[in-house]
Protein backbone atom coordinates (compact mmCIF):
# COMPACT_ATOMS: atom_id res chain seq x y z
CA UNK A 1 0.00 0.00 0.00
CA UNK A 2 1.46 3.47 -0.84
CA UNK A 3 1.52 5.93 1.91
CA UNK A 4 -1.50 7.46 0.42
CA UNK A 5 -3.57 4.80 -0.51
CA UNK A 6 -6.96 5.08 0.18
CA UNK A 7 -8.96 3.10 2.19
CA UNK A 8 -11.41 0.69 -0.15
CA UNK A 9 -14.89 1.99 -0.42
CA UNK A 10 -17.60 0.15 0.89
CA UNK A 11 -20.58 2.42 0.28
CA UNK A 12 -23.65 1.22 -1.72
CA UNK A 13 -23.73 2.87 -5.08
CA UNK A 14 -27.20 3.39 -3.87
CA UNK A 15 -26.40 5.59 -0.78
CA UNK A 16 -24.87 7.95 -4.22
CA UNK A 17 -25.57 11.90 -3.29
CA UNK A 18 -26.99 14.63 -6.02
CA UNK A 19 -25.97 17.98 -5.10
CA UNK A 20 -27.77 20.81 -6.33
CA UNK A 21 -25.45 22.71 -8.89
CA UNK A 22 -27.07 25.69 -7.55
CA UNK A 23 -25.40 24.71 -4.07
CA UNK A 24 -21.96 23.69 -5.84
CA UNK A 25 -21.94 26.85 -7.34
CA UNK A 26 -22.37 29.44 -4.02
CA UNK A 27 -20.31 27.03 -2.17
CA UNK A 28 -17.29 27.65 -4.77
CA UNK A 29 -17.84 31.22 -4.82
CA UNK A 30 -17.69 31.72 -1.41
CA UNK A 31 -15.01 29.64 -1.00
CA UNK A 32 -13.02 31.14 -3.84
CA UNK A 33 -13.61 34.76 -2.51
CA UNK A 34 -12.07 34.69 0.73
CA UNK A 35 -8.52 32.93 -1.11
CA UNK A 36 -9.10 35.79 -3.11
CA UNK A 37 -8.81 38.34 -0.20
CA UNK A 38 -5.80 36.30 1.21
CA UNK A 39 -3.87 37.18 -2.06
CA UNK A 40 -4.78 40.09 -2.70
CA UNK A 41 -2.97 41.07 0.45
CA UNK A 42 -0.37 38.89 -0.91
CA UNK A 43 -0.32 40.78 -3.90
CA UNK A 44 -0.80 44.33 -2.83
CA UNK A 45 2.11 43.65 -0.03
CA UNK A 46 4.53 41.54 -2.34
CA UNK A 47 4.33 44.95 -5.17
CA UNK A 48 4.69 47.46 -2.07
CA UNK A 49 7.26 45.90 -0.56
CA UNK A 50 9.98 48.51 -0.81
CA UNK A 51 7.69 51.09 0.00
CA UNK A 52 6.86 49.28 3.21
CA UNK A 53 10.67 48.79 3.87
CA UNK A 54 11.03 52.53 3.52
CA UNK A 55 8.22 53.31 6.00
CA UNK A 56 8.32 50.62 8.60
CA UNK A 57 12.05 50.28 8.64
CA UNK A 58 13.99 53.35 7.79
CA UNK A 59 17.72 52.12 7.18
CA UNK A 60 20.42 53.92 4.59
CA UNK A 61 20.68 50.28 3.11
CA UNK A 62 17.89 49.22 0.58
CA UNK A 63 18.50 45.00 0.92
CA UNK A 64 18.84 45.20 4.77
CA UNK A 65 15.02 47.07 4.13
CA UNK A 66 13.62 44.58 2.09
CA UNK A 67 14.83 41.87 3.64
CA UNK A 68 12.99 43.36 7.33
CA UNK A 69 10.25 43.71 4.81
CA UNK A 70 9.75 39.84 3.92
CA UNK A 71 10.67 39.23 7.20
CA UNK A 72 7.52 40.26 8.40
CA UNK A 73 5.89 38.67 5.48
CA UNK A 74 7.49 35.30 6.09
CA UNK A 75 6.57 35.75 10.10
CA UNK A 76 2.96 35.17 9.48
CA UNK A 77 4.02 31.67 8.24
CA UNK A 78 5.29 30.60 11.33
CA UNK A 79 2.28 30.93 12.93
CA UNK A 80 -0.58 29.06 10.25
CA UNK A 81 0.55 25.88 11.70
CA UNK A 82 -0.76 26.79 14.87
CA UNK A 83 -3.80 28.61 13.07
CA UNK A 84 -4.19 25.07 11.57
CA UNK A 85 -4.14 23.19 14.74
CA UNK A 86 -7.31 25.17 16.04
CA UNK A 87 -9.25 25.67 12.83
CA UNK A 88 -8.30 22.60 11.44
CA UNK A 89 -10.11 20.39 14.17
CA UNK A 90 -12.74 22.81 14.91
CA UNK A 91 -13.94 22.43 11.27
CA UNK A 92 -14.10 18.80 11.42
CA UNK A 93 -16.04 18.95 14.83
CA UNK A 94 -18.77 22.53 14.05
CA UNK A 95 -18.42 21.53 10.67
CA UNK A 96 -16.43 23.56 7.67
CA UNK A 97 -18.99 26.95 7.07
CA UNK A 98 -18.73 28.30 10.52
CA UNK A 99 -15.04 28.05 10.56
CA UNK A 100 -14.68 29.57 7.34
CA UNK A 101 -16.73 32.65 8.46
CA UNK A 102 -14.26 33.24 10.77
CA UNK A 103 -11.28 32.88 9.04
CA UNK A 104 -12.91 35.70 7.06
CA UNK A 105 -13.13 38.24 9.49
CA UNK A 106 -10.06 38.00 10.94
CA UNK A 107 -8.74 38.26 7.42
CA UNK A 108 -10.22 41.14 6.86
CA UNK A 109 -9.36 42.60 10.62
CA UNK A 110 -5.57 41.87 9.73
CA UNK A 111 -5.32 43.65 6.67
CA UNK A 112 -7.65 46.70 7.51
CA UNK A 113 -5.11 46.72 10.49
CA UNK A 114 -2.41 47.33 8.60
CA UNK A 115 -3.44 50.14 6.75
CA UNK A 116 -4.30 52.48 10.18
CA UNK A 117 -0.72 51.91 11.22
CA UNK A 118 1.16 55.28 11.62
CA UNK A 119 4.31 55.08 9.98
CA UNK A 120 7.97 54.62 11.89
CA UNK A 121 8.59 58.37 12.40
CA UNK A 122 5.61 59.66 14.60
CA UNK A 123 5.94 56.22 16.88
CA UNK A 124 9.46 54.51 16.30
CA UNK A 125 10.19 50.63 16.53
CA UNK A 126 6.13 50.59 17.46
CA UNK A 127 5.54 51.12 14.32
CA UNK A 128 7.05 47.14 12.75
CA UNK A 129 5.73 45.47 16.01
CA UNK A 130 2.20 46.65 15.09
CA UNK A 131 2.90 45.90 11.37
CA UNK A 132 4.08 41.83 12.98
CA UNK A 133 1.00 41.60 15.20
CA UNK A 134 -1.48 42.27 11.95
CA UNK A 135 0.58 39.86 10.24
CA UNK A 136 0.58 37.02 12.61
CA UNK A 137 -3.35 37.55 12.87
CA UNK A 138 -3.44 37.15 9.23
CA UNK A 139 -1.34 33.69 9.56
CA UNK A 140 -3.70 32.80 11.78
CA UNK A 141 -6.55 32.87 10.36
CA UNK A 142 -4.68 31.54 6.96
CA UNK A 143 -3.77 28.59 8.62
CA UNK A 144 -7.61 27.47 8.80
CA UNK A 145 -8.27 29.12 5.39
CA UNK A 146 -7.34 27.00 2.17
CA UNK A 147 -7.64 23.74 3.64
CA UNK A 148 -10.98 24.89 4.77
CA UNK A 149 -11.88 26.39 1.39
CA UNK A 150 -10.67 23.31 -0.88
CA UNK A 151 -12.26 20.99 1.73
CA UNK A 152 -15.15 22.95 1.76
CA UNK A 153 -15.54 22.49 -2.56
CA UNK A 154 -14.19 18.76 -2.92
CA UNK A 155 -16.94 17.98 -0.41
CA UNK A 156 -19.44 19.85 -2.47
CA UNK A 157 -18.35 18.64 -5.75
CA UNK A 158 -19.62 16.14 -7.86
CA UNK A 159 -17.01 13.44 -8.08
CA UNK A 160 -16.20 13.99 -12.22
CA UNK A 161 -16.24 16.95 -11.71
CA UNK A 162 -13.90 18.10 -8.54
CA UNK A 163 -10.88 19.19 -10.22
CA UNK A 164 -12.40 21.45 -12.60
CA UNK A 165 -14.81 23.15 -9.80
CA UNK A 166 -11.52 22.97 -7.51
CA UNK A 167 -9.92 24.86 -10.07
CA UNK A 168 -11.71 27.97 -9.38
CA UNK A 169 -10.40 28.28 -6.07
CA UNK A 170 -6.60 29.03 -7.24
CA UNK A 171 -9.19 31.24 -9.81
CA UNK A 172 -9.71 33.17 -6.63
CA UNK A 173 -6.03 33.42 -5.92
CA UNK A 174 -5.04 34.70 -8.81
CA UNK A 175 -7.86 37.09 -9.33
CA UNK A 176 -7.12 38.53 -5.96
CA UNK A 177 -3.44 38.87 -6.74
CA UNK A 178 -4.13 40.68 -9.94
CA UNK A 179 -6.69 42.87 -7.94
CA UNK A 180 -3.76 43.43 -5.43
CA UNK A 181 -1.16 44.12 -7.52
CA UNK A 182 -2.86 45.97 -10.34
CA UNK A 183 -3.85 48.34 -7.78
CA UNK A 184 -0.26 48.86 -6.75
CA UNK A 185 0.96 48.66 -10.13
CA UNK A 186 -1.81 51.87 -10.99
CA UNK A 187 -1.20 53.54 -7.77
CA UNK A 188 2.75 53.52 -8.68
CA UNK A 189 2.66 54.78 -11.90
CA UNK A 190 0.10 57.86 -10.98
CA UNK A 191 1.13 58.91 -7.50
CA UNK A 192 4.47 60.63 -6.72
CA UNK A 193 6.81 59.15 -4.98
CA UNK A 194 6.40 61.28 -1.95
CA UNK A 195 2.40 60.47 -1.81
CA UNK A 196 2.84 56.52 -2.37
CA UNK A 197 5.39 57.07 0.63
CA UNK A 198 3.03 59.40 3.08
CA UNK A 199 -0.73 58.31 2.31
CA UNK A 200 -0.78 56.26 -0.68
CA UNK A 201 0.35 52.65 0.08
CA UNK A 202 -2.61 52.61 3.13
CA UNK A 203 -5.39 52.73 0.30
CA UNK A 204 -4.90 48.81 -1.02
CA UNK A 205 -4.73 47.18 2.85
CA UNK A 206 -7.99 49.63 3.69
CA UNK A 207 -9.97 48.25 0.94
CA UNK A 208 -9.91 44.46 2.62
CA UNK A 209 -12.71 45.91 4.92
CA UNK A 210 -15.56 45.92 2.38
CA UNK A 211 -14.54 42.77 0.84
CA UNK A 212 -14.26 40.91 4.18
CA UNK A 213 -17.70 41.40 4.14
CA UNK A 214 -18.82 41.01 1.55
CA UNK A 215 -16.97 37.47 1.60
CA UNK A 216 -18.75 36.65 5.35
CA UNK A 217 -21.84 37.63 3.86
CA UNK A 218 -21.75 34.98 1.30
CA UNK A 219 -20.20 32.41 3.79
CA UNK A 220 -23.09 32.82 6.43
CA UNK A 221 -25.70 31.93 3.96
CA UNK A 222 -23.86 28.46 2.86
CA UNK A 223 -25.12 25.08 4.39
CA UNK A 224 -23.11 22.80 5.63
CA UNK A 225 -21.40 20.53 2.77
CA UNK A 226 -22.66 16.79 1.96
CA UNK A 227 -20.26 15.22 3.33
CA UNK A 228 -20.11 16.51 7.11
CA UNK A 229 -23.70 16.44 7.19
CA UNK A 230 -23.39 12.85 6.75
CA UNK A 231 -20.92 12.14 9.18
CA UNK A 232 -22.63 14.42 12.03
CA UNK A 233 -25.99 12.10 11.13
CA UNK A 234 -23.60 9.11 11.35
CA UNK A 235 -22.92 10.16 14.94
CA UNK A 236 -26.22 10.34 16.16
CA UNK A 237 -25.22 13.31 18.52
CA UNK A 238 -22.84 16.27 18.87
CA UNK A 239 -19.91 15.54 17.18
CA UNK A 240 -17.16 14.36 18.97
CA UNK A 241 -13.64 15.74 19.49
CA UNK A 242 -11.64 14.42 16.97
CA UNK A 243 -8.45 12.98 18.78
CA UNK A 244 -5.12 14.93 18.06
CA UNK A 245 -3.50 11.60 17.46
CA UNK A 246 -5.76 10.53 15.13
CA UNK A 247 -5.58 13.34 12.64
CA UNK A 248 -1.71 13.22 12.70
CA UNK A 249 -0.40 10.19 13.95
CA UNK A 250 -2.33 8.22 12.71
CA UNK A 251 -2.37 9.91 9.22
CA UNK A 252 1.21 10.35 9.24
CA UNK A 253 2.48 8.52 5.98
CA UNK A 254 -0.42 10.68 4.34
CA UNK A 255 0.61 14.07 6.25
CA UNK A 256 4.32 13.30 4.41
CA UNK A 257 2.99 13.10 1.07
CA UNK A 258 0.67 15.95 1.93
CA UNK A 259 3.82 17.84 2.81
CA UNK A 260 5.78 17.07 -0.21
CA UNK A 261 2.94 18.25 -2.15
CA UNK A 262 2.40 21.33 -1.09
CA UNK A 263 5.84 22.16 -0.89
CA UNK A 264 6.41 21.98 -4.62
CA UNK A 265 3.10 23.90 -5.38
CA UNK A 266 4.06 26.61 -2.76
CA UNK A 267 7.68 27.20 -3.48
CA UNK A 268 7.01 28.29 -7.31
CA UNK A 269 3.90 29.91 -6.66
CA UNK A 270 5.54 32.58 -3.61
CA UNK A 271 8.72 32.45 -6.02
CA UNK A 272 6.41 33.20 -9.30
CA UNK A 273 4.31 35.46 -7.61
CA UNK A 274 5.75 37.07 -4.67
CA UNK A 275 9.14 36.86 -4.95
CA UNK A 276 10.11 37.54 -8.82
CA UNK A 277 8.54 41.44 -9.05
CA UNK A 278 11.04 42.12 -6.23
CA UNK A 279 13.92 40.12 -8.25
CA UNK A 280 13.31 41.85 -11.39
CA UNK A 281 13.19 45.39 -9.49
CA UNK A 282 16.00 44.90 -7.08
CA UNK A 283 18.72 42.18 -8.50
CA UNK A 284 18.00 42.77 -11.73
CA UNK A 285 17.50 46.92 -11.60
CA UNK A 286 14.66 46.35 -13.82
CA UNK A 287 11.86 49.43 -15.00
CA UNK A 288 10.13 48.57 -11.86
CA UNK A 289 6.51 49.02 -13.62
CA UNK A 290 7.34 47.23 -16.49
CA UNK A 291 7.99 44.32 -14.24
CA UNK A 292 4.71 44.70 -12.53
CA UNK A 293 2.83 44.83 -15.53
CA UNK A 294 4.84 41.55 -17.03
CA UNK A 295 3.95 39.54 -14.05
CA UNK A 296 0.94 41.12 -14.11
CA UNK A 297 0.03 38.92 -17.89
CA UNK A 298 1.29 36.06 -16.72
CA UNK A 299 -1.18 35.94 -13.91
CA UNK A 300 -4.02 36.65 -16.09
CA UNK A 301 -2.54 33.89 -18.72
CA UNK A 302 -2.99 31.51 -16.02
CA UNK A 303 -6.44 32.87 -15.20
CA UNK A 304 -7.33 32.12 -18.67
CA UNK A 305 -5.82 28.09 -18.63
CA UNK A 306 -6.45 27.55 -14.85
CA UNK A 307 -10.49 25.99 -15.44
CA UNK A 308 -9.58 23.67 -18.88
CA UNK A 309 -6.79 22.50 -16.83
CA UNK A 310 -8.45 21.73 -13.91
CA UNK A 311 -11.11 19.94 -16.09
CA UNK A 312 -7.96 17.71 -17.68
CA UNK A 313 -7.26 16.83 -14.57
CA UNK A 314 -10.83 15.04 -14.27
CA UNK A 315 -9.94 13.36 -17.26
CA UNK A 316 -6.36 12.00 -17.69
CA UNK A 317 -6.08 12.32 -13.52
CA UNK A 318 -4.55 14.49 -11.07
CA UNK A 319 -1.59 12.78 -10.92
CA UNK A 320 0.15 13.05 -14.81
CA UNK A 321 -1.06 16.86 -14.57
CA UNK A 322 0.63 17.38 -11.26
CA UNK A 323 3.99 15.16 -12.68
CA UNK A 324 4.00 17.23 -15.95
CA UNK A 325 4.99 20.49 -13.82
CA UNK A 326 7.16 18.73 -11.66
CA UNK A 327 9.28 18.03 -14.78
CA UNK A 328 8.63 21.12 -16.49
CA UNK A 329 10.52 22.81 -13.20
CA UNK A 330 13.09 20.51 -13.24
CA UNK A 331 14.22 20.60 -17.14
CA UNK A 332 13.43 24.84 -17.14
CA UNK A 333 13.92 26.56 -14.33
CA UNK A 334 17.35 27.15 -15.56
CA UNK A 335 16.06 28.30 -18.91
CA UNK A 336 13.39 30.04 -18.04
CA UNK A 337 15.44 32.73 -15.81
CA UNK A 338 18.32 33.07 -18.03
CA UNK A 339 15.73 34.72 -20.21
CA UNK A 340 14.52 36.44 -17.70
CA UNK A 341 17.72 37.60 -16.85
CA UNK A 342 18.58 38.59 -20.70
CA UNK A 343 16.64 41.92 -19.67
CA UNK A 344 14.61 42.59 -23.00
CA UNK A 345 10.10 42.56 -22.45
CA UNK A 346 10.03 39.55 -24.86
CA UNK A 347 12.49 37.16 -22.83
CA UNK A 348 11.58 38.26 -19.62
CA UNK A 349 7.89 37.85 -20.72
CA UNK A 350 8.53 34.45 -22.29
CA UNK A 351 10.40 33.06 -19.49
CA UNK A 352 8.05 34.80 -16.84
CA UNK A 353 5.00 32.75 -19.01
CA UNK A 354 6.68 29.61 -19.23
CA UNK A 355 6.94 29.07 -15.69
CA UNK A 356 3.43 30.51 -15.02
CA UNK A 357 1.86 27.99 -17.32
CA UNK A 358 4.17 24.93 -15.54
CA UNK A 359 2.65 26.61 -12.30
CA UNK A 360 -0.98 26.03 -13.78
CA UNK A 361 -0.29 22.03 -13.27
CA UNK A 362 -0.46 22.52 -9.53
CA UNK A 363 -3.05 25.37 -8.76
CA UNK A 364 -5.15 23.60 -11.19
CA UNK A 365 -4.68 20.06 -9.91
CA UNK A 366 -3.96 20.39 -5.88
CA UNK A 367 -7.89 21.92 -4.64
CA UNK A 368 -8.75 18.33 -5.70
CA UNK A 369 -5.69 16.59 -4.91
CA UNK A 370 -5.13 17.46 -1.78
CA UNK A 371 -8.09 16.91 0.00
CA UNK A 372 -8.89 13.45 -1.37
CA UNK A 373 -5.83 12.27 0.37
CA UNK A 374 -7.92 12.37 4.12
CA UNK A 375 -10.86 10.67 5.35
CA UNK A 376 -13.87 13.00 5.94
CA UNK A 377 -13.49 12.61 9.51
CA UNK A 378 -10.45 14.10 9.62
CA UNK A 379 -10.21 15.96 6.33
CA UNK A 380 -9.80 19.26 7.80
CA UNK A 381 -7.36 19.02 10.60
CA UNK A 382 -5.44 16.68 8.82
CA UNK A 383 -4.93 18.82 6.02
CA UNK A 384 -4.55 21.88 7.50
CA UNK A 385 -1.85 20.81 9.78
CA UNK A 386 0.40 19.13 6.58
CA UNK A 387 -0.45 22.21 4.27
CA UNK A 388 0.61 24.56 6.95
CA UNK A 389 3.22 22.97 8.17
CA UNK A 390 5.07 22.42 4.63
CA UNK A 391 3.65 26.35 3.26
CA UNK A 392 5.29 27.74 6.90
CA UNK A 393 8.72 26.02 6.52
CA UNK A 394 9.36 26.22 2.77
CA UNK A 395 6.50 28.42 0.99
CA UNK A 396 5.97 31.33 2.93
CA UNK A 397 9.46 31.61 3.44
CA UNK A 398 10.93 31.51 0.26
CA UNK A 399 11.17 35.32 -0.58
CA UNK A 400 13.36 35.77 2.80
CA UNK A 401 15.79 33.11 2.04
CA UNK A 402 16.11 33.26 -1.87
CA UNK A 403 16.70 36.60 -0.99
CA UNK A 404 19.60 35.62 1.27
CA UNK A 405 21.00 33.40 -0.63
CA UNK A 406 21.82 35.75 -3.55
CA UNK A 407 23.03 37.73 -0.73
CA UNK A 408 25.55 35.21 0.60
CA UNK A 409 26.55 33.42 -2.81
CA UNK A 410 26.46 36.09 -5.00
CA UNK A 411 24.88 33.44 -7.26
CA UNK A 412 21.25 35.41 -8.74
CA UNK A 413 20.17 31.62 -10.36
CA UNK A 414 19.56 30.91 -6.85
CA UNK A 415 15.84 31.14 -7.97
CA UNK A 416 16.23 28.35 -10.45
CA UNK A 417 18.03 25.86 -8.55
CA UNK A 418 15.90 26.17 -5.55
CA UNK A 419 12.33 25.54 -8.08
CA UNK A 420 14.33 22.61 -9.14
CA UNK A 421 15.34 20.92 -5.42
CA UNK A 422 11.22 21.07 -4.77
CA UNK A 423 10.48 19.64 -8.10
CA UNK A 424 12.27 16.24 -7.45
CA UNK A 425 10.63 16.42 -3.83
CA UNK A 426 7.61 17.24 -5.28
CA UNK A 427 8.01 14.23 -8.07
CA UNK A 428 9.07 11.81 -5.04
CA UNK A 429 5.30 12.79 -3.67
CA UNK A 430 3.68 12.00 -7.24
CA UNK A 431 5.40 8.61 -7.13
CA UNK A 432 3.57 7.76 -4.20
CA UNK A 433 0.34 9.64 -4.47
CA UNK A 434 -3.05 7.40 -5.05
CA UNK A 435 -4.85 8.68 -8.13
CA UNK A 436 -8.25 10.58 -6.72
CA UNK A 437 -9.94 12.17 -10.10
CA UNK A 438 -13.18 10.51 -11.01
CA UNK A 439 -13.65 8.51 -7.40
CA UNK A 440 -15.36 9.26 -4.20
CA UNK A 441 -13.61 10.85 -1.55
CA UNK A 442 -12.16 9.24 0.95
CA UNK A 443 -15.00 7.80 3.84
CA UNK A 444 -17.82 9.46 1.62
CA UNK A 445 -20.07 7.74 -0.96
CA UNK A 446 -20.28 8.47 -4.32
CA UNK A 447 -21.70 12.03 -5.63
CA UNK A 448 -23.01 13.36 -8.42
Amino acid sequence: MTPSAHTPDTTDPSDAVTVDPALVKRAVKAAALGNAMEWFDFGVYSYIAVTLGKVFFPSGNPTAQLLSTFGAFAAAFLVRPLGGLVFGPLGDRVGRQKVLAVTMIMMAAGTFAIGLIPSYAPIGVAAPLLLLVARLVQGFSTGGEYAGASTFIAEYAPDKRRGFLGSWLEFGTLAGYIAGAGLVTVMTALLSSDDLLSWGWRIPFLIAGPMGAIGLYLRLRLEETPAFAAETEKAKSERPRVPLREMITGQWRTLLLCVGLVLVFNVTDYMLLSYMPSYLTSELKYDETHGLLVVLGVMALMMVVQPFAGALSDRVGRRPVIAAGCVGFLLLSVPALLLIRQGSLFAIALGMGALGLLLVCFTSAMPAALPALFPTRVRYGSLSVGFNVSVSLFGGTTPLVVTALIGATGNVMMPAYYMMAAAVIGGVAVWFMTESAGRPLPGSPPQH
